[in-house]
């Protein structure tokens, strides 16, 4: 059986690869762009014989994925961050502000926050707030915020949180 010259180097660089002695093939015949076996030695192959050299060159069998990190345990329970432009309000998790008055204008509920800079915003019902939050209800002299975060096991996880309005001298 007779092969062309790159698939001889192919199959030698293969069997090599795996350890196993590539035998030589003479190749009688002329191939269409390098001639003939005996005369292709300026790319390497010396008279039929192909050795591949493995200096200087990455090894074809190494793992991409090194073992310490294939071997993690990632837990079910782990939150996934969602990738969320953190504008306006959401740059703020509810934790940094301090709830400071409610306003009632007709059926609409607005409420004053302050960040720890003095600076007052206004929250409306259904305003995101933070990462995971939404203002779900503003009533009487409190703030309910729900945070709704999804974890790597497909699992919905919900948080309230209850911002509530200091009284005159309390902290």
């Amino acid at each position: 059986m007779q092969y062309t010259h790159k698939l001889h180097v192919a199959l030698c660089a293969l069997l090599i690869a795996l350890g196993t002695p590539c035998a030589p093939v003479r190749a009688t015949e002329n191939i269409a762009d390098t001639g003939t076996l005996e005369q292709s030695n300026e790319a390497g192959v010396q008279a039929g014989v192909f050795e591949y050299k493995l200096e200087g060159r990455p090894d074809p069998f190494t793992p991409f994925i090194a073992n310490q990190v294939a071997q993690q345990k990632i837990g079910t329970d782990e939150i996934v961050e969602e990738d969320v432009e953190l504008t306006g309000m959401r740059r703020f998790e509810p934790g940094q502000l301090v709830l400071v008055a409610i306003l009632y204008s007709g059926k609409k509920k607005m409420a004053m926050v302050e960040d720890v800079t003095g600076r007052g915003y206004v929250l409306d019902e259904g305003m995101p707030i933070g990462r995971r939050g939404v203002v779900s209800k503003i009533e009487g002299e409190q703030v309910t915020i729900i945070e709704v975060a999804h974890t790597r096991a497909g699992r919905t996880r919900k948080n309230k949180i209850v911002m509530r309005l200091n009284k005159e001298g309390e902290k």
